[in-house]
């Protein structure tokens, strides 16, 4: 009895750790945030030799996510806490850059972009077509996937790629990239609405932040080992600009969910709670 005791008042270095973050004021917090961003910028600067690679594990996070809703569908038959609306973004971005991928290249990027794809379908398949509809919390997805498509469409023709392909195929590849960056904002949107987000919802959105974080991390890896061409790109026209602008706008869309995601399991409670000004 006393050595449990005595056990039970040895204090916990990581949970020690937790508790005096969270008595340190936002700026202090998100100090550290940026700190821990930083840390993992520089272990994968010094760990992974090919940069393309953070690509693929940028979109392997993402069919992970995917994959977990599955989970959720066939174990909860529920879609409660789903956003239609950023499902059918999702898909459109994803149908648009595989039809891309074929008319300009196509890799390992294209596999798992049809993988991807055809997860995604599957889920709008089972909130428009199963029993499992009448749970789509409707009410709640507030922002209209067209409200986000035809900005990204206009957008599209003003700034794109100047490659020697096609010019239409130009265009959807712009479209694409912007719609991606920007397809998650009804789902963020209706769980502020919601506050408390289902755990499933949660693990599928930290999916959609890791793998924004992956994919800019690219891009700042590129530019810390001085690319040139990259750095030559960046100064010759919007496109550049706009691909880099596109990967930072998505990586902080979702920056402040993964806080509170991170938050959350290291309180032990694994419930995601938003503060209303989070989107």
């Amino acid at each position: 009895m006393g050595s449990d005791d005595t056990l039970g008042k040895v204090k916990d270095p990581l949970v020690a750790a937790v508790q005096w973050i969270k008595t340190r004021p936002a700026k202090t917090k998100a100090a550290f945030g940026g700190i821990g961003a930083l840390l993992l910028l520089l272990i994968l600067w010094r760990t992974i030799k090919d940069h393309d690679t953070l690509f693929v594990l940028a979109e392997m996070a993402h069919f992970v996510g995917i994959g977990v809703l599955g989970y959720k569908l066939q174990k909860k038959k529920s879609v409660a806490g789903l956003s239609l609306q950023t499902q059918l973004l999702t898909a459109t971005f994803l149908a648009v850059r595989l039809f891309c991928s074929f008319m300009m290249e196509y890799d390992i990027h294209t596999v798992l972009d049809a993988l991807t794809l055809l997860a995604t379908l599957g889920v709008v398949f089972c909130m428009l077509f199963t029993d499992m509809r009448n749970s789509y919390q409707k009410e709640q997805d507030v922002v209209k996937f067209y409200y986000v498509l035809v900005p990204c469409a206009v957008l599209a023709f003003i700034a794109k790629p100047s490659t020697s392909h096609f010019y239409l195929f130009r265009v959807f590849w712009a479209f694409c990239v912007y719609l991606e960056a920007v397809s998650v904002f009804p789902q963020l949107r209706m769980m502020q609405k919601a506050k408390v987000v289902e755990r499933f919802t949660a693990h599928y959105v930290f999916a959609l932040g890791l793998s924004r974080f992956l994919s800019c991390a690219h891009w700042i890896l590129q530019i810390l080992e001085g690319n040139k061409y990259l750095l030559q790109a960046l100064g010759s026209g919007l496109w550049p600009v706009m691909v880099l602008a596109s990967e930072v706008v998505q990586t902080f869309i979702l920056a402040d969910f993964c806080y509170y995601y991170i938050k959350s399991y290291a309180e032990g409670s694994g419930i995601v709670r938003l503060p209303a000004g989070i989107v």
